[in-house]
């Protein structure tokens, strides 16, 4: 029954996408990002049970149509899910020499920001308490009291 009505909704969409590139025209559209995320890895995926494969294999315009956004939008797949090498050919290391470094800039920045928020707002505060520098005892402010 499930077999079947997967079957009967793919010669749906392959009856509605047509000759088109997409189905709504020569431009994508959200429907066309939603029906390539559930086509693209019934496709490519090598699965136990092939029937489904084998109905969306012969529907050759949905085929067209996965092998057109795959080239479209992620040119490097030839059938593997990773990004292609640098074009020198340098490791991930040599690629951004200066990658640590901003990383640990980010790190001390963002620290620095919630340390000033912190002071700011008065979530915390330093008050310097006990016996000074040379043994002087530190001057306190007094605070007068409002006469009423």
């Amino acid at each position: 029954q499930l077999y079947r009505e997967a079957r009967e909704c793919l010669t749906l969409l392959s009856q509605r996408l047509g000759s088109q590139k997409f189905f709504f025209g020569d431009s994508p559209a959200s429907l066309d990002a939603l029906v390539f995320s559930r086509l693209a890895p019934l496709l490519k995926a090598k699965l136990p049970n092939g029937k489904l494969q084998q109905h969306l294999k012969s529907l050759q315009n949905l085929c067209n149509y996965c092998t057109s956004i795959l080239s479209l939008y992620f040119p490097w797949d030839g059938g593997e899910s990773r990004p292609p090498p640098h074009p020198t050919g340098l490791g991930e290391a040599e690629e951004d020499p200066h990658k640590r470094r901003n990383q640990l800039l980010s790190v001390l920045v963002g620290l620095a920001a919630m340390l000033g928020y912190a002071f700011l707002s008065g979530i915390v505060s330093i008050q310097r308490g006990g016996v000074g520098p040379a043994g002087r005892q530190p001057i306190a402010l007094e605070e007068e009291e409002e006469e009423e």
